[in-house]
């Protein structure tokens, strides 16, 4: 039985969920004549009560997608300094749209209103680059799987607001976020000027993210995705997939929740971990005792058939997700219970 905690990009399909994306009826997106994606990005538009949205192939390119469309060369941006469009992206935004990022050394990976407005450049102080927008992630991946409150966010729009600069949410794993916080999807509409939302992560979906605004940023993305070659054919047998995911695995995430919690009390009891950051969602990160190799606790959780992260600077990670059923949990947690290093 092989365990992967890696991440929870790495689910399956399940039968149902193949069924539903053999049986899809399909045009061609690129002339927005494919109905099965028309009304997946209806319906997650709906969700958030935004106007409209656009499937991209990745929530990368949806997020590239936002800067690109809320930016000009030379522009910048702040974000935090773990924020995923500036580590993990391959640097997109230097190489796609020509901007900088003014890095903010938030919380567990969130950003205060305050933090934002002492970094907003001087607009008649033109040496220095242009602040057009900010972006937020939620919830955090570095940052353990971290989640907002509405109302910092709405401090922060209030802030982008009076200094005309807008606002895009990386919202990778907004569903998680959701279900934590017991939160209103269309809060999240009415406060951010774009959402990403990604439909892989935590919801079982094979690939796809969704890009929200209204409808002329929207109608504007469907150039830029173009540009990045991600306009996509016959592609409604994937957003076939995500509408099956919000139909049926959205309410499945407080077990992920729970089971990751559980996971870091062990954690917290064992004599090789040094700390164990605070778990609201589906990641638990956590520091090894500085005598400890992190490449040997891998190897030997390896050994077992389990497989996590290193994150560097002897941290590690493990995410649960839909594939990581009940009878593994338990096994997992008899395993890190008794791992002798």
């Amino acid at each position: 039985m092989e365990i992967n905690l890696v991440s929870d990009t790495v689910t399956k399909p399940n039968f149902e969920m193949l069924e539903c994306m053999f049986n899809a009826q399909v045009g061609d997106d690129v002339y927005k004549q494919d109905p099965t994606v028309i009304e997946l990005e209806a319906t997650v538009a709906q969700i958030f009560g935004m106007e409209a949205g656009l499937f991209f192939p990745s929530g990368t390119m949806a997020n590239q997608a936002a800067i690109k469309l809320h930016t000009n060369p030379g522009d910048q941006i702040i974000a935090d300094k773990n924020a995923h469009v500036y580590l993990f992206e391959g640097g997109g935004a230097s190489f796609n749209s020509g901007v900088s990022f003014n890095l903010i050394d938030g919380e567990r990976g969130m950003i205060t209103a305050d933090q934002v407005t002492q970094a907003i450049n001087k607009k008649e102080f033109y040496h220095s680059a242009l602040t057009s927008l900010v972006c937020v992630e939620n919830t955090t991946n570095k940052g353990g799987g971290a989640c907002y409150e509405l109302e910092e966010l709405q401090k922060i729009k209030a802030v982008c607001d009076a200094n005309n600069l807008k606002l895009h949410m990386d919202g990778a794993r907004i569903w998680n976020a959701l279900m934590a916080k017991k939160q209103n999807p269309k809060a999240f509409g009415q406060i951010c000027d774009t959402i990403s939302v990604c439909l892989s992560k935590g919801l079982g979906a094979p690939i796809g993210s969704v890009l929200l605004g209204d409808k002329e940023t929207i109608n504007r993305a469907l150039r830029v995705r173009k540009i990045l070659g991600g306009g996509m054919r016959q592609v409604g047998y994937l957003a076939a997939a995500g509408l099956y995911a919000l139909e049926n695995n959205i309410a499945k995430l407080p077990e992920d929740h729970r089971r990751a919690k559980e996971l870091a009390q062990v954690l917290s009891k064992t004599n090789w971990v040094a700390s164990v950051e605070p778990v609201e969602t589906n990641i638990i990160m956590f520091s090894i005792q500085s005598n400890y190799n992190p490449v040997l606790v891998i190897e030997k959780l390896k050994q077992k058939n389990i497989s996590i992260s290193a994150l560097g600077e002897n941290k590690l990670r493990m995410v649960t997700h839909l594939d990581y059923r009940e009878v593994m949990h338990g096994y997992v947690l008899e395993t890190i219970a008794k791992l002798e290093m």
